[in-house]
């Protein structure tokens, strides 16, 4: 099974993940988690052009391409095989961050980047993907307040970036009903990590 997540910036997606893995792994399930972009060490050095603050001149579509390469080779090198072997891959970020942060809010078009992307993944979607969904300001509150978070390109654009992102993200859970749950990530900690682990055991025993 393949699941994904995703969501605004300061989510809380990885401290939900972590608990859900512990808990599956404890049930005896196989799981590889990992992110995009980076997941494998040729994707990871295309992260760092993609997020290094420096590259302030970076164009929309170099972004989105850089998106679609770095996905490509997750997908060749780890992705792929570990479902190929049944294991259960749960990855940070997919193709619906690229339709909403490049797609979306970079305004280049949903569908001139799920194009870009079909090519690259050879349409490969998610089982089943959980937006963790919050006001950005909440979002950017919490990065802010972190010290010890990494502080990307993408986290220093202004808000109405993040709310076009957000905005997205929701009109993309209408448009993929059946493997989109939302979860509502202004919640405490323990009650969104609850929520993930229902979600991902409801998939999983269908």
């Amino acid at each position: 099974m393949f699941i994904t997540l995703e969501g605004p910036e300061g989510s809380g997606k990885t401290t939900a993940v972590e608990k859900a893995v512990t808990r599956l792994e404890e049930m005896g399930y196989q799981i590889v988690r990992t992110r995009e972009p980076g997941g494998t060490p040729i994707s990871e050095q295309i992260r760092n052009v993609i997020l290094d603050k420096e590259n302030t001149k970076m164009d929309p579509r170099t972004e989105a391409l850089l998106y679609a390469a770095s996905r490509r080779q997750h997908l060749v090198e780890k992705v792929w095989p570990a479902i190929k072997e049944g294991k259960i891959v749960i990855c940070d970020r997919y193709l619906d961050s690229s339709l909403a942060y490049q797609g979306g809010a970079r305004g280049l078009g949903i569908d001139n980047i799920l194009n870009i992307n079909s090519f690259a993944t050879e349409g490969t979607f998610p089982d089943l993907t959980l937006l963790f969904d919050i006001d950005p300001e909440i979002g950017l509150q919490r990065i802010s307040a972190n010290a010890s978070r990494e502080v990307n390109r993408l986290d220093l654009e202004k808000l109405d970036f993040h709310k076009k992102v957000r905005n997205t993200f929701l009109e993309l859970a209408k448009q993929y009903p059946d493997r989109y749950v939302i979860i509502d990530a202004s919640q405490s900690r323990d009650d969104v990590a609850r929520a993930t682990i229902e979600a991902i055991l409801s998939r999983l025993c269908k």
